[in-house]
């Protein structure tokens, strides 16, 4: 009787199956990415894992649709790119996951470990110290170099990524680590306890007592409580205070836009900035009160901040206050707790206007404002738009004057519906963005807009979104250009150099991929776009025109 043991039946595992292995227990569903000869272990150890995997055609637009998928569920989003030029060209992607906090888990392979530590052996995509280009850019960095580390590493890199604040991480495993044979057993479950950030119990009571107290208390709520799924805690509170709430850029959506307390988003305008700067005790919870969410570092508080801010580096960064170090959603739940305790915890001392009237008052000022410029075109294209986008629909920004004007004056309808790349403010976001909300959920249609400037970076995924038949309709404005740069630079120099394009045709171009597209108006718009959204599938509408941003107010401060 032969006493040699059966051959193995099943394929040989290698270091990229323990990498798949451990995303899928830690909860991944979904990876984002693009191949390359150093990751090749992991790409060919997907085939052998349920995790679906998109395929995109710049590791930048990669970046961006795995950010747009963090921030759409809330989750971790797994990037996988190779070494050198594969992993360098996630950096812009990744700065706008840290500007947004989004959990962006980016695994790109390295050279083989003999080319590891700073030499110059010559190795293909070969850094002297690859690893250094992101520390400035993601929240850690992690390292894997022999099998056995592969679990604990990609858990500990989840578990930094998911940790509050939230914010993208980077992981790197040499390409042979990646393609060696490995005897450790399956990884089936791996614990990660991502860390929440409850405020100091002392803290949580003078805010709140400072807040109840207050005559004109006011809320600027950013893009922190969208992160934490604070609105329910954000409305309990204001509604508790009779306090005005207006959201940043980053945090549209946060509170309800028709809400009587609700200062919606203007904060590009001297009247809203004014109107924070009055407030005797002004509550900021998830913004570090940047550019600009400060129009331009013009607002000069004359009464007292507090500020919750997950992000240590942005709690008092700007302005002096009384500084919760402290996640949204569980500092607004305790604040909603403490406040309770004092009966008299509302707005106003009886003698002025009521929050609602000052609230209405400032909203007309601002209206009034724009009415003085001329700027109906805009204004009636940002409202085909939304006319034309269901209710329950996701929107994407690319940095284009349609979205600059959509981070003022757009009503998104509901919240973490409208993202954008405001935080790093780079080119080439709108597009995979929306992919990566389609795919996060492909039964709901996704908006993207762009520039025509915008779109060039953007344009090789038309063949992602047929690939994968996803439903985003890519509205393409096109004025020639860089259009706001072309405003910036007339304003400032009188012209503009280096903002004219010459561009294609972009409806010929995405029917090429086989992407219906359509030429349409103003006047056409809405009904061009509702019809996009109606089909099944990508799409793309361009709109030839050129748009106006309304008059800054910060210059005159």
């Amino acid at each position: 009787m032969s006493t040699t043991p059966p051959a193995p039946t099943h394929a040989p595992r290698n270091g990229g199956d323990l990498v798949v292995e451990s995303l899928t227990a830690l909860g991944a569903t979904t990876v984002f990415g693009l191949p390359g000869q150093h990751a090749l272990g992991v790409f060919d150890a997907l085939r052998r894992s349920a995790l679906r995997y998109v395929g995109l055609r710049v590791e930048n637009n990669a970046g961006f649709a795995a950010d747009a998928y963090a921030r759409a569920t809330h989750g971790v989003a797994p990037l996988l790119v190779s070494t050198g030029p594969g992993a360098l060209m996630t950096l812009a992607a990744l700065q706008e996951a840290a500007a947004a906090s989004a959990a962006v888990l980016a695994l790109g392979s390295q050279v083989p470990l003999a080319g590891l530590g700073g030499g110059r052996h010559g190795y293909l995509h070969e850094l002297t110290d690859q690893s250094a280009s992101f520390r400035g850019v993601v929240k850690s960095v992690h390292t894997a170099r022999t099998a056995s580390q592969i679990p604990s590493a990609v858990a500990a890199a989840w578990e930094s990524a998911q940790s509050t604040p939230h914010g993208p991480v980077w992981l790197e495993i040499p390409q042979d680590v990646l393609l060696a044979p490995v005897d450790v057993p399956p990884v089936t479950e791996l614990d990660v306890a991502p860390r929440e950030l409850a405020p100091r119990p002392e803290l949580v009571a003078a805010a709140a007592e400072r807040l109840a107290r207050a005559e004109r208390p006011v809320i600027l709520a950013g893009g922190g409580v969208v992160r934490a799924g604070a609105e329910a805690e954000l409305l309990a509170l204001a509604e508790q205070l009779r306090a005005p709430v207006a959201t940043t850029f980053g945090g549209k959506g946060a509170f309800p836009w028709e809400h009587p307390l609700s200062l919606q988003s203007w904060l590009e305008d001297r009247h809203t900035t004014s109107f924070l700067e009055d407030a005797d005790t002004l509550l900021v919870v998830g913004s570090g009160l940047g550019e600009l969410s400060s129009n331009y570092h013009t607002f000069r508080p004359r009464g007292r901040v507090v500020q919750i801010e997950a992000d240590l580096g942005k709690l008092e960064s700007n302005h002096a206050a009384l500084g919760l170090h402290a996640d949204a959603r569980l500092a607004l739940a305790a604040l909603v707790e403490e406040v309770a305790r004092y009966e008299d915890g509302t707005a106003g001392d009886g003698t002025g206007p009521s929050p609602e009237t000052a609230v209405s008052g400032l909203l007309a000022r601002v209206r009034d404002r724009l009415a003085g410029q001329d700027l109906d075109l805009e204004q009636r294209v940002l409202a085909s738009v939304r006319d034309a986008l269901p209710d329950d629909a996701v929107s994407c920004w690319d940095m284009t004057i349609l979205a600059y004007w959509a981070w003022s004056a757009f009503d998104p309808r509901r919240s973490n519906a409208l993202h954008s790349a405001q935080g790093a403010g780079g080119l080439g976001y709108g597009f995979p963005a929306a992919l990566g909300v389609a795919v996060a959920d492909p039964e709901r249609p996704v908006l993207a807009v762009s520039g025509d400037g915008g779109a060039m970076y953007s344009i090789a995924e038309l063949a992602t979104a047929r690939q994968y038949d996803l439903p985003v309709t890519w509205l393409i404005v096109d004025d020639g250009g860089y259009g706001i740069l072309r405003e910036y630079m007339t304003d400032a120099f009188g012209r503009a150099t280096a903002t004219e394009l010459a561009r294609p045709d972009f409806v010929a171009l995405a029917e090429s991929f086989g992407v219906p597209a359509v030429r349409t108006s103003p006047d056409r718009l809405r009904a061009d776009l509702a019809a996009a959204f109606a089909a099944p599938g990508p799409s793309v509408v361009v709109l030839p025109a050129r748009l106006r941003m309304f008059a800054p107010t910060h210059l005159d401060s």
